[in-house]
């Protein structure tokens, strides 16, 4: 088993150098799971009427091949599946995101705010989502995960980076299992950042639609997430940390 370069309560965070996905079925879920989870997706529609029960992948399983390659086993899922975690007693069934590190040229990174109309409103966390399957009949990869980041990146701020220029830097794993693979992205302007960004909120408002992030700020170590109000996602501070350690490095 590969250690962690980092094991706190929230996350932990691995290097991997390679992966292997594996696709698998669904657990089977007795009657009264499914109808659990299904009372679980009701409150969340109920909750927040823009809930969309969307395509997702679920992590069934994660294990390692020596030397360092991460074997995920997943499967075709949708977005009520995560209520699962609520039903006591339910099949294990985590999610998978991704997620991208976007450093600006004064040394910070991208930490965005989720806005009210989405699920998760009030949250800090890095640009990125919810893993979205291949096509049936096409294999999860390397270029799927890199092609959901870059769309993730430029929905959530505008920056439009090409899939092949996002490098996969960590993955983490959450306390209740869940599954991210970070990718780094090029450096760019902080006036860049912020004019991507600010394009992107005027359009989705011209068209009606509120963006998923209501803001982004820039972060530059740990110690800042306390100041910036919200909740932040398990692996934002670890994160954090371990690229303000290796900008440490690469500044000697």
């Amino acid at each position: 088993m590969t250690k962690p370069l980092l094991h706190v309560s929230a996350a932990e965070l691995f290097e991997v150098q390679g992966l292997r996905f594996v696709e698998s079925a669904m657990p089977e879920l007795s009657v009264e799971h499914r109808l659990a989870m299904n009372r679980v997706w009701d409150e969340t529609v109920e909750d927040n009427p823009s809930a969309f029960d969307g395509p997702a992948v679920a992590c069934t399983g994660l294990d390692w091949e020596e030397p360092g390659t991460l074997v995920l086993s997943w499967a075709r899922a949708t977005y009520r599946y995560r209520g699962l975690r609520r039903v006591s007693g339910a099949p294990s069934v985590s999610s998978v995101f991704v997620c991208v590190v976007q450093p600006t040229d004064d040394g910070s990174l991208v930490v965005g705010h989720m806005s009210s109309s989405t699920a998760t409103p009030d949250r800090l966390q890095l640009p990125g989502g919810v893993l979205e399957p291949p096509l049936h009949g096409e294999p999860l990869d390397a270029a799927v995960l890199r092609s959901n980041a870059a769309r993730e990146l430029v929905e959530e701020t505008g920056i439009d980076t090409p899939p092949q220029d996002l490098e996969l830097w960590l993955v983490t794993r959450g306390a209740s299992g869940s599954v991210g693979f970070v990718f780094l992205a090029p450096e760019c302007r902080t006036e860049l950042v912020h004019g991507r960004f600010d394009a992107l909120v005027s359009s989705e408002k011209a068209l009606g639609r509120e963006p998923e992030l209501d803001q982004i700020m820039l972060v530059r170590s740990p110690a800042e997430l306390a100041n910036l109000g919200g909740t932040a996602v398990d692996y934002l501070e670890p994160v954090l940390r371990r690229y303000a350690g290796s900008a440490a490095v690469r500044a000697r």
